[in-house]
């Protein structure tokens, strides 16, 4: 049965700076206080390799800043109903709104209730919304998935496998059905995968039926991070933030929702090699298929047949990213930085 706890929606302009505790052996996190800017500068570089880039990014395309001096964000969704954008800026533990170049905090807590302070990346992670169109959020810090009600209440929707807790759910996609999949690596933890208080001795990709049912989809990525379906869901991607195996697997789905054997989509080992800031993170596909994912280098555009078409080069570790406004333009997350660029294509489901 799904646990209620309550948390607040905060409706209030960012005021004074915030203290970060950093991630033992983690990235480190920016200190100045969150703003944004309404003159969005643009920066990075875009990288054309094939010709049917050009057909989803334009030639004149720019890649904008419109907020920065957040610790790390992460996460982004739009909001349909009301127009905005709802993202995570994990070490502060909340939950950002950007709405027409204003920007304020949404949610606080948002990934630990906890009473105990304590270190690392504790706030929320992806987040996504229902078929209802409540906000479904993965909580590092309380390391579950849950969803906000309207009274500010979260409804605990996973939290524990075979009586295990989870590590920190990371990112999270729903199925047409109504099942919820999601990705569990350790990075919500404060020593990471050496935490005494991890549970699970493996990192899974899990699926929760509308009923609250778990089931263990696959284990053998040893990170898994950022997840999405094809546009047919009869896809599966994850991506590993592995720097042994930074790749992105492609999985069959079957007819009951469980996946079939998984092949390398792509791998970006020579990428790390070359010190390409990041790893494999989140990402979305649009609605031909084609794959807009956060890795080494960036933000890269995958055909679905796995050809890399062509990198947004932000120069920041790329955390994710998501369709918004008329589906047309991609948010994305790049560390410090909330970004967005104009695309010719549109978001899967728009």
């Amino acid at each position: 049965m799904s646990r209620i706890i309550k948390s607040r929606i905060v409706s209030l302009a960012l005021t004074s700076s915030v203290s970060i505790a950093l991630a033992a052996g983690s990235r480190s996190f920016a200190a100045d206080e969150p703003k944004a800017l309404p003159d969005h500068p643009t920066f990075g570089r875009i990288e054309r390799l094939d010709p049917r880039f050009d057909d989803l990014i334009p030639k004149d395309a720019k890649l904008e800043k419109l907020a920065q001096g957040f610790a790390w964000s992460e996460g982004p969704v739009w909001n349909r109903k009301e127009g905005y954008l709802l993202f995570s800026d994990i070490p502060r533990n909340r939950a950002m709104q950007w709405k027409d170049d204003s920007l304020r905090v949404f949610l606080e807590p948002s990934g630990y209730t906890g009473k105990t302070p304590r270190g690392g990346e504790v706030g929320s992670n992806a987040l996504t919304y229902d078929h209802q169109g409540r906000l479904v959020l993965c909580q590092h810090g309380d390391r579950r998935v849950v969803r906000l009600e309207k009274d500010g209440s979260f409804t605990v929707i996973a939290d524990k496998y075979q009586g295990k807790r989870l590590s920190s759910p990371n990112d999270l996609c729903y199925k047409s059905n109504g099942d919820l999949y999601f990705t569990d690596p350790p990075y919500g933890l404060e020593r990471n995968w050496a935490d005494p208080a991890r549970e699970l001795d493996f990192c899974g990709v899990f699926r929760v039926k509308p009923d609250g049912k778990i089931d263990l989809m696959t284990k053998e990525l040893a990170r898994p991070n950022g997840i999405c379906f094809s546009p047919d869901e009869k896809i599966l991607y994850v991506g590993t933030s592995d720097p042994q195996q930074p790749i992105w697997k492609a999985y069959e789905v079957k007819a009951d929702g469980t996946l079939g054997p998984g092949r390398v989509f792509f791998d970006s080992s020579e990428w790390v090699k070359q010190n390409q800031p990041g790893l494999p993170d989140g990402m979305k596909c649009d609605r031909n298929g084609n794959l807009f994912a956060t890795g080494p280098g960036g933000l890269h555009v995958f055909s679905p047949d796995g050809t890399h078409l062509g990198r947004i080069d932000t120069g920041e570790r790329t955390a994710n990213c998501n369709w918004g406004d008329d589906g047309s333009t991609l948010y994305i997350a790049a560390n410090m930085y909330l970004c967005r660029i104009k695309t010719s294509t549109k978001g899967n489901g728009w």
